[in-house]
């Protein structure tokens, strides 16, 4: 009896861990990112590292699950759902950085765990009940915990709601993954939305590059740069996508995306493993985060 009440609890906290692990990748690839960014337009990047990620996914796909399921899909669908979570998402989240500062679109990313409830509220009638309610808080206070030590002036003009449109964008795209293709595995769903975003986005780039001549600086990516996007594509985008698809598909878009305001405190973990100072904000920020996001799926008891 004791096994069978603990099963439920065990596999929310394998999800849990599933999603902490995407966000821990994902975050590792951001310093990578710093050495191909000023080599490339937005556009470009964005279809370069969604095709490096397409490389390794749809390949393993079909040797996992063979020529049917490929087949099968609905390649369609899933061209549009990649193109709004991983096109429009990075195209907005990149003009963001450009109208305004990073930590302005950082704090406005903050506010995902609430699209991501609000969105499972709405459209899947989850119950808001005092455990969420507690558990929301906490996500959102975390993260702007983890940004206090370098909050400044903060600019809430068109950069900010480019970056909330990132939020919702990535938000929505990452509920339909799991809820447009549900005859697909977690791999499945992750192969064909990278996939049909690698597709569109290069006809996006390719037509970006002609009508502004906007094509990436060739002779100043070397060696160096190309390892830096084979790990912002391959890393960050295809191995972190596929984790975030099979812990959204468990335990929902709003309780993964509680996990998201816990990013500021890997990044720094990245650093400071690479030489960098310890900010002891960002490490009370990612247990806030954590525990909020506990609370809000019943594995830690909130008292009355």
């Amino acid at each position: 009896m004791t096994m069978i009440a603990t099963a439920p609890g065990r596999s929310l906290l394998i999800a849990n861990l599933i999603c902490l692990a995407s966000m821990v990748i994902w975050a590792s690839g951001l310093p990578a990112a710093d050495l191909i960014v000023p080599h490339m337009p937005p556009l470009a990047l964005t279809a370069a590292r969604a095709i490096l990620a397409a490389a390794v996914l749809v390949p393993i796909w079909w040797a996992v699950e063979g020529t049917v399921a490929l087949r099968g899909a609905d390649w369609l669908r899933g061209a549009w759902v990649g193109f709004v979570t991983l096109g429009l998402a990075s195209v907005t989240v990149i003009i963001a950085l450009t109208l305004t500062d990073a930590v302005t679109v950082a704090i406005v990313t903050a506010v995902m765990p609430v699209a991501g409830i609000a969105l499972e509220c709405v459209a899947d009638r989850r119950p808001f009940t005092r455990a969420v309610a507690i558990g929301l808080l906490l996500s959102v206070a975390g993260g702007l915990v983890a940004l206090a030590g370098n909050m400044g002036a903060i600019d809430f003009g068109l950069g900010a709601l480019a970056a909330l449109a990132s939020v919702l964008f990535y938000t929505w795209g990452s509920r339909e993954t799991v809820k447009a293709l549900p005859n697909l595995t977690s791999l499945g769903r992750s192969a064909v939305t990278v996939g049909g975003a690698a597709v569109v986005m290069l006809v996006v780039a390719l037509g970006d590059g002609v009508a502004r001549d906007a094509w990436p600086d060739w002779s100043a990516i070397g060696p160096r740069e190309f390892m830096g996007l084979a790990i912002f594509g391959i890393g960050s985008m295809a191995v972190s996508q596929l984790l975030w698809i099979i812990s959204v598909g468990r335990i929902g878009i709003g309780a993964a995306s509680l996990h998201m305001n816990a990013v500021p405190f890997y990044v720094m973990l990245m650093v400071f493993l690479l030489g960098g100072a310890w900010n002891w904000w960002q490490t009370a920020g990612a247990v806030i985060v954590v525990a909020g996001a506990l609370i809000a799926q019943g594995l830690l008891p909130v008292r009355r």
